[in-house]
């Protein structure tokens, strides 16, 4: 009979294995093997020390990993044996800091079952209230400061806990073990509601005052996890309108939030992946096919658009209130038009009183701004928007890279900062278009590179010289004599989806958007790339028009229309009988002049503004109130029911110019307008225009295939968040048997920028 034999056991755990219940689960963990020792936190790992024999250390860790808490990821465990030291108990000790050393951050996670139990268990002391949490859910990423996590370097360090709260805390077996924002109504955070000028509203039961305040038609602002939503009842077509108004945000779609799943499937259809979505743990925003026959949500929360934007109750306020009211909410983030989220009392008073009827306050400080996240699902989920449930885990990288800032682009702004095998994509910044998201930006870069111990080495940025990011990395940069990296826009989208991926390449990269700026000096954004981490070949666009006016052409379509029908088919154009809108002699001169002289006319080769100026030319959309609703309401006019197989497509032809292959366009807006005079339905124009683009794709792919044998494509940039070209394209590359990369946990528009920004820069400088 073999002898086991007794060692001692030094355990490295890394991943997200703090303020997720992790050390009380290896407490018991221990308990149920019999091993002695201990269990701590440090600033870069959880620390474990047991002694037993190699049989029993073997299932101890099998089961650090398949029985790990709910909400705990592990990275790696690194295990190394020595002498006994006589243990004869198990104890969790204190943390310890390590200078330099860092640990992954839980994002917020939303409430799980058992604290949605205590909320509604009228025998619960937690009965009704609404800052309910434990170790498997609630804040974690809006209210710490450093690490290790630990309660004194939370916002929760405030509110000392009551002798009951304070046993839960100190007891391993008690599911909020050192649930750091642990608190009851005894103890923890409190609501007030107050009027539009921070003056407090009488009441014993704020959230029942709310609900009576949104049944009659008020729009309120409420502090969520990382900062204020504005509400309302959305069914209510005046208050929605009235909240519209208030916020200056015309039509662009708002978000509901509906209390249970059931409730949702009474306005949406569901699939199962959609389902599995909405019910996780970060509980994101997901754009769903709206049952407009049977819902009773008002179309004013989404004018001209298939799709809502769903999401559960995520906080036990959020819960409670929806529970209350018996209706769905709009909930939309808490700010003016193109500005940051408001997170404090005292600042959303003043930035949101033009906005808010009332104010639904708490005492618990945010110390990170969060916005909701948002997912489509088409095949397999796709963020739209990463942030609550998501950031600060980071996208692992395949090699070890150095430390890098890298500053996004200007629209949908996200930063990335990368060290070792980690790439930590911020949550979303928003448009940098102001000075107050530019100093949410700066405050977040200084949060992430604190918690993380990250010092910048290198930094990237984007080449378009006017963007705030770009004008922060050379100033930035140069301030701390850093190297200075600048990324094309377009590569940096292909390598974010390589990244998400997992792939090196290299691959033929359609990227596929709005603007970026090019090489040339161009803005870029219909582009076929040969591309890989380090480098890549334009090898072929769509072809240059000129962008008349340049800002004004992306917010009136009716422009980028005219610059294709002037440029394309010659400056005698007529326009008759398009639905075009009908310009005075004064602006359509201006605008030929604008063309025969190239006046604040840059050319453009952007897929984005080609859909725009389709939109246009056949009636749907000639100015918008939001970023690509031209695009958005085209694609919603095309019939949900068809077969690819069968599909038409417009002309157009490949030619090739200095070495590069162009898209010829002329043929394809010949026959459009053809169509249009024709009274051809807009649906059908649509439906074939979408297909035309799939086909200009696959067409530049397989001439790029044949001169180089590359079969792997890559489908990155914002034009992709079109359900019916990304299905239209994927599938029909995929039947002429290429390999199709797309995204998955990282925005296929500018928010993933950013993260292929640090992989390019990290290969540069090699």
């Amino acid at each position: 009979m073999q002898t086991k034999v007794a060692r001692l056991a030094k355990i490295s755990v890394t991943g997200v294995v703090q303020g997720v219940g992790f050390r009380p689960f290896v407490y018991r963990l221990a308990h149920e093997h019999n091993l002695w020792g201990w269990v701590r936190n440090t600033s870069g790992n959880v620390e474990i020390e047991v002694e037993g024999d190699e049989e029993t250390f073997e299932n101890f860790i099998a089961d650090l990993e398949t029985k790990a808490p709910p909400i705990a990821h592990i990275e790696r465990i690194e295990t190394a044996f020595y002498p006994l030291k006589g243990y004869t108990e198990f104890k969790i000790h204190q943390s310890l800091s390590l200078e330099g050393e860092y640990q992954l951050v839980s994002p917020d996670i939303a409430t799980c079952e058992d604290c949605k139990k205590e909320i509604f268990c009228p025998t619960d002391r937690r009965f009704g209230y609404p800052f309910t949490n434990c170790t498997n859910c609630g804040p974690r990423f809006t209210i710490i400061e450093d690490i290790p996590y630990d309660r004194l370097k939370t916002t929760m360090r405030k509110f000392k806990m009551c002798p009951e709260c304070q046993q839960e805390y100190d007891d391993p077996l008690d599911r909020r073990f050192h649930a750091q924002p642990n608190a009851c109504l005894k103890c923890g955070p409190s609501l007030e509601l107050v009027d539009g000028n921070g003056n407090p509203i009488d009441g014993n039961d704020p959230i029942k005052a709310t609900s009576d305040l949104l049944k009659a038609g008020r729009v309120l602002a409420l502090r969520g996890l990382g900062g204020f939503q504005l509400v309302c009842d959305a069914t209510n077509e005046k208050a929605i309108n009235l909240l519209r108004t208030r916020k200056r945000r015309p039509s662009k779609p708002l978000a509901v939030m509906v209390a249970t799943l059931e409730d949702i499937e009474k306005h949406c259809l569901v699939s199962l992946e959609e389902r599995k979505l909405l019910q996780s743990p970060q509980c994101p925003i997901v754009l769903l096919r709206w049952k407009h026959n049977s819902s009773n949500i008002s179309p004013a929360v989404a004018p001209n658009i298939n799709y809502l934007g769903v999401m559960l109750p995520y906080t036990p306020l959020h819960h409670l209130l929806l529970k209350e009211t018996d209706m769905p909410l709009v909930m939309t983030s808490g700010n003016l038009s193109e500005e940051p989220i408001a997170k404090d009392n005292e600042e959303a008073v003043i930035r949101l009183s033009g906005i808010a009827d009332c104010f639904l306050f708490h005492n618990r400080d945010i110390f990170a701004r969060y916005d909701d996240s948002v997912y489509m699902v088409e095949n397999t989920p796709q963020a739209i928007r990463r942030a609550r449930g998501y950031a600060p885990y980071p996208i692992f990288l395949p090699f070890k890279s150095k430390q890098i800032l890298a500053c996004g682009a200007e629209l949908n702004n996200t930063f990335c900062l990368t060290k070792d095998e980690h790439a930590f994509l911020s949550q979303h910044i928003g448009d940098m278009e102001n000075e107050e998201t530019l100093e949410h930006f700066e405050n977040s870069v200084e949060l992430y590179k604190k918690l993380f111990r990250i010092e910048p080495e290198i930094v990237a940025y984007d080449m378009h010289p006017e963007y705030l990011s770009t004008k922060y990395a050379l100033d930035a940069g140069s301030e701390q004599g850093l190297s200075l990296v600048p990324v094309q826009h377009h590569h940096a989208h292909i390598v974010s989806c390589l990244v998400d991926n997992k792939v090196e390449g290299p691959v033929i990269g359609v990227a596929f958007d709005g603007t970026g700026y090019g090489t040339d000096g161009n803005i870029w954004g219909g582009e076929f790339l040969l591309a890989d981490w380090r480098s890549f070949q334009r090898v072929g666009h769509l072809e240059y028009v000129p962008l008349l006016g340049g800002v004004a052409a992306i917010k009136k379509p009716y422009r980028m229309s005219l610059s294709y029908l002037y440029t394309l088919l010659g400056e005698d154009f007529l326009l008759e009988d398009l639905p075009i809108r009908k310009l005075d002699l004064d602006e359509l001169e201006l605008i030929k002049q604008q063309l025969k002289r190239g006046v604040n006319s840059p050319l453009t080769s952007s897929a984005g503004r080609l859909f725009d100026a389709i939109s246009a030319l056949v009636g749907v959309r000639q100015e918008i109130d939001y970023e690509a609703q031209a695009v958005i309401e085209l694609e919603m006019l095309a019939p949900n029911e068809w077969n690819e197989l069968g599909l038409k497509a417009y002309p157009f032809s490949i030619v090739e110019h200095q070495g590069v292959r162009v898209v010829k366009l002329g043929e394809l807006f010949n026959t459009v307008v053809q169509d249009v005079r024709n009274q051809t339905p807009i649906p059908s124009i649509s439906l074939k225009f979408h297909n035309t683009v799939a086909q200009m794709i696959i067409e530049m792919c397989k001439l790029i295939t044949n001169q180089t044998s590359i079969n792997q494509v890559v489908l990155s940039g914002g034009v992709f968040q079109n359900r019916l070209l990304l299905k239209l394209a994927t599938t029909t590359l995929q039947r002429e048997g290429f390999s199709v990369l797309t995204h998955h946990s990282v925005p296929c528009n500018d928010g993933g920028i950013s993260l292929g920004q640090a992989v390019i820069a990290n290969f540069a400088l090699r």
